[in-house]
């Protein structure tokens, strides 16, 4: 792994291009992923959700909470590990409380089923493919026709 603070800001850079996540935890031993929304785009390290605090993703973390957060885009993709909790904290679910959140909560930010998720980064390894689909398919069909290996962009592991 990497300490250096070029990757740690290119997986900040890349973790503020995505909305949702497939958030991991583990079942019983079998490794479940639940999609979420990403509330916050500051990426130090920490990551927040607003969840039901009745959610499968919170009654998998109070077993075990180490988890799992992957990112995926056109050109990117990130992969967090680390462990997450439950957060009573009022004041930081009105700070990320925004209009998309009433669908799932209707009651609005007071309602008292309403969670943080709180996911700590441990360690992150990314992929980067400058250019989208249109660079990914040159690059691919430069290595088919040259014989060289894919390079698909910039990668690396990290550290947190």
């Amino acid at each position: 792994m990497s300490d250096t603070t070029d990757d740690r800001t290119k997986v900040a850079e890349l973790v503020k291009k995505f909305r949702f996540a497939m958030f991991v935890t583990n079942h019983d031993g079998t490794l479940v992923a639940h999609p979420l929304t990403v509330q916050e785009a500051e990426f130090d390290g920490d990551l927040w959700f607003l969840v039901s605090k009745t959610s499968s993703p919170v009654r998998d973390l109070a077993a075990d909470s180490r988890a799992n957060v992957a990112l995926s885009s056109n050109d990117a993709w990130v992969s967090l590990s680390g462990t997450a909790r439950l957060v009573e904290d009022r004041d930081k679910i009105a700070e990320l409380w925004n209009p998309v959140v009433d669908a799932w909560f209707p009651e609005g930010p007071d309602d008292l089923d309403v969670g943080v998720l709180k996911f700590s980064a441990d360690s992150a390894e990314y992929w980067d493919s400058p250019g989208g689909k249109i660079a990914t398919a040159f690059s691919f069909v430069k290595s088919k026709v040259t014989g060289e290996r894919y390079e698909g962009g910039e990668s690396g592991k990290v550290d947190l």
